[in-house]
């Protein structure tokens, strides 16, 4: 049975920084692109971003772009989102998406086979 688990979000300052894991048992994140997703309430979930399965491309929303960074650890079967300079428009719960669709100009969920339950993020001004 595959289970995708996020990790790491929590109530942190404007200006701070939060590192967000994404792990899963039964399958091998190596081999799939894998993505991060927020959606905050009363908004439509968005792409935030994404790394290819060979850590050739990856794809940042322009609002978070030179703000996070994506990574890999296939050692650990973990996938990384490192979020710094936290803005409260950055609240959100994020999701890990596996297979989804990485392009470096978007990323796609429509093919999404595994999703997270989510993790928190909550940034006060």
């Amino acid at each position: 049975q595959v289970q995708v688990v996020e990790s790491g979000g929590d109530l942190v300052q404007a200006g701070g920084s939060l590192r967000l894991s994404c792990t899963a048992s039964g399958l091998t994140l190596a081999k799939y692109p894998v993505g991060w997703f927020r959606q905050a309430p009363g908004k439509e979930r968005e792409g935030v971003s994404c790394v290819d399965y060979s850590m050739t491309t990856t794809y940042y929303s322009p609002s978070v772009k030179g703000l996070f960074t994506i990574s890999r650890d296939n050692t650990n079967n973990t996938v990384y989102l490192q979020m710094n300079s936290l803005k409260p428009e950055d609240t959100a719960m994020y999701y890990c998406a596996v297979d989804i669709l990485c392009l470096s100009t978007r990323m796609v969920e429509t093919t999404t086979k595994y999703w997270g339950q989510g993790t928190q993020v909550t940034v006060s001004s």
